[in-house]
């Protein structure tokens, strides 16, 4: 089988070692909360590698969320050439926030399991299905 490039696994929030099974159960905007599986459906790697892994999670979220808020002030500064009123920037910056918490959440996992996770590697030769 063909070798899945890391970036499109990361995209499609696929499993870091396999990059075939799923991480998650849901869709990401879909009106279920978002379930990860324990393991990956394919490789069976166990997600959390140790209880209260995902922890570390917030604080890529949180590095997510201030790019994204640095980001929405810039582009409300371009579109509107506002800087007097603090109360759109906090209002386009939460609403903008509002809207990436799902995909916010599920990045920040993603990124912690293929970036930061020293333990975790891919295997190359992987062919079970």
């Amino acid at each position: 089988m063909a070798k899945t490039p890391q970036m499109q696994a990361m995209l499609h929030a696929k499993c870091p070692r396999c990059r075939r099974g799923d991480m998650f159960k849901t869709s990401m905007y879909g009106f279920k909360s978002q379930k990860m599986y324990d393991n990956c459906p394919k490789c069976n790697l166990r997600f959390e590698v140790e209880p209260g892994y995902f922890y570390a999670a917030m604080y890529v979220g949180y590095a997510l969320n201030v790019a994204l808020a640095v980001t929405i002030g810039i582009i409300t500064y371009w579109f509107t050439g506002e800087l007097e009123s603090p109360w759109l920037y906090v209002i386009t910056i939460f609403i903008g926030a509002l809207a990436f918490a799902p995909a916010n959440f599920r990045y920040s996992r993603v990124i912690l399991l293929f970036w930061l996770s020293p333990k975790i590697k891919y295997l190359e030769n992987y062919d079970h299905d």
